[in-house]
């Protein structure tokens, strides 16, 4: 426990700035809602800082750890705490918000809109994840991660270039992909609470929510997770942390939805609400079930190959700028759940370090595409020819940015995809080779849309389109977009050849996280040996299982 309430003020700040922004009277300056919200953004990016300070990455399973009652009627607590992985989604998600509100400063200058709401609803997402990635009672989380589809509902609909029709249709859809997501896992927690009461835990035998309590119970043989309740609980949850991720086959509200809104709100529902998924897989699926969710991992592994495939695929095939990186998306995310299903300690770092660098290269690349595209309001890749002539910084902002898209030796997401490929291939052999062969393909829809877009001779009054008189010109990127987009390349660069103090906190976390698992790495799988190497010191990890483990030939 700790004196300061780090985790508690680390959500309250956003959440208290949502609620005073939405409240507070209509002033004669419109931008005064986005200067309040850049300052409340800014606050919250500072106390993550101070709270990195504090935070001992080597110390108890959780840090900065608060427990407050809350329903003891059904044994739920107000629990918090933070591990590396959390940490370093904390610091992704406070470092880019800010950066998309300043993004999304003329996003509301359309008439009739508030700007209030706008921001108001941006810090009510951001407040939400923050506390999805520090909450250790599994009802809390539960709450929160049903609760942030509300005010990213009202974003997708409420502001973007699309007609408000299109908008209205993206915005339903992605809420009731996630609400069925969501209503499955509600079953799930409702299951995990009767088999707590049953094992006769927390106050009174009225059983908990706590994830500590819960995990220390399985690990002692109090619950059984093993058996056919134990699956469907896990599987429920897997369902729906599969949906919010997305992965295949029920990835269908990303396209739509991303595109619907502003490039602001593309980000911050890719970048920053989207790592919740991958994040609770490992948090409350691989750590909570152990070797259950290990049953189910060749089965993630195959779908998350086909999220690779399938997402490469279609954004070949995109005509629609702002559409082809939300397929890269999906592509992405699946290299991310083959990380976190390979369950090896490389692997689960490379998983953990790729949603951080997939929240940086998605957000510079969607948001320089974004500049572009509100520029000429076409989105077609074949209304711009030769923007490098006339824009020579933005179009290198895009050439580098999707060069990280394409994992690119020297920048971040290389080092992540590196690492995830390294733990896979002992395990799935074939799964990750044929997630190396897709990365050739990435180089196709990356290359091709830069040369059809910037390359090429300047058009008709040097304006970067087929037809100035109709389009209008492009001009390169303002002050205030480089203040947006340079923060971002620079990240990509230094992470793309120091990525240690990202891996420094995680490593000893994702060491936690596989304890519970007691399915080894087989003898011929690569280990790395850096700062992504994780021991296996766990209780689970005992002499008489890797024996146990050897004699049965590395298989289970």
């Amino acid at each position: 426990m700790t004196s300061i309430p780090w985790l508690t003020v680390l959500w309250l700040l956003p959440a208290a700035g949502a609620i005073a922004v939405a409240l507070s009277p209509a002033g004669s300056r419109r931008r005064w809602p986005h200067t309040a919200g850049l300052v409340i953004a800014l606050a919250t990016l500072g106390w993550s800082i101070a709270m990195t300070v504090a935070f001992n990455p080597g110390g108890a399973r959780f840090d900065l750890v608060e427990s407050h009652r809350w329903i003891p009627a059904i044994g739920a607590r107000y629990e918090l705490g933070l591990d590396g992985i959390g940490l370093v989604l904390v610091l992704l998600t406070t470092a880019l918000v800010p950066l998309l509100l300043l993004a999304g400063w003329r996003d509301t200058d359309g008439e009739g809109s508030d700007p209030r709401i706008y921001v108001a609803l941006t810090l009510a997402v951001q407040a939400m994840v923050l506390l999805s990635f520090v909450a250790t009672d599994i009802l809390l989380f539960y709450l929160v991660f049903e609760a942030m589809l509300i005010p990213m509902y009202f974003l997708i609909g409420g502001w973007g270039q699309l007609d408000k029709a299109v908008r209205a249709r993206a915005a339903l859809k992605f809420l009731l992909y996630n609400l069925f997501g969501g209503l499955v896992m509600l079953a799930g927690v409702i299951g995990l609470s009767v088999l707590t009461v049953r094992a006769d835990l927390g106050e009174d035998g009225r059983g908990t929510f706590g994830l500590t309590a819960i995990t220390e119970a399985i690990a002692d043989g109090k619950i059984d997770v093993g058996g056919p309740a134990g699956i469907a609980i896990c599987g429920a949850f897997l369902f729906a942390f599969a949906v919010k991720a997305p992965v295949w086959p029920v990835h269908a509200w990303l396209p739509d939805a991303a595109v619907a809104g502003t490039p602001s709100t593309g980000v911050l529902m890719m970048a920053v609400m989207d790592k919740v998924g991958t994040f609770a897989m490992l948090r409350f699926v691989v750590e909570l079930f152990g070797d259950t969710a290990a049953r189910f991992a060749p089965w993630m592994c195959a779908l998350a190959v086909v999220s690779i495939v399938y997402g490469l695929i279609l954004a070949i095939g995109q005509t629609d700028v702002m559409r082809l990186i939300a397929y890269t998306s999906i592509s992405h995310f699946g290299f991310i759940v083959l990380g976190v299903f390979a369950l090896s300690p490389q692997s689960q770092a490379g998983a953990t370090l790729y949603m951080v660098n997939h929240g940086i290269s998605t957000a510079a690349l969607f948001l320089v595409a974004g500049f572009l595209t509100g520029r000429r309001s076409t989105r077609l890749i074949a209304d711009y020819c030769g923007v490098q002539k006339v824009a020579p910084v933005l179009s290198g902002v895009f050439l580098v940015a999707g060069l990280a898209t394409l994992s690119l030796p020297g920048l971040a997401p290389f080092v992540s995809e590196f690492l995830v490929m390294v733990g896979s291939f002992g395990r799935y052999p074939v799964a990750a080779v044929v997630a190396t062969v897709a990365l050739v393909g990435s180089a196709v829809y990356i290359l091709w849309t830069y040369q059809r877009m910037m390359g090429g001779p300047a058009p008709d009054g040097a304006t970067g389109g087929p037809s100035s008189d109709e389009k209008g010109p492009v001009a390169d990127l303002g002050g205030r977009e480089r203040l947006v987009l340079f923060p971002l390349i620079a990240a990509l660069l230094i992470l793309g050849f120091w990525p240690r103090p990202a891996l420094d906190p995680i490593t000893p976390a994702v060491d936690r996280t596989l304890d519970s698992v007691t399915v080894s790495v087989p003898p011929h799988a690569p280990r790395h040996q850096g700062p992504a190497q994780v021991a296996p010191t766990g209780p689970a990890r005992t002499e008489h299982q890797r024996s146990e483990h050897n004699e049965q030939g590395g298989h289970r």
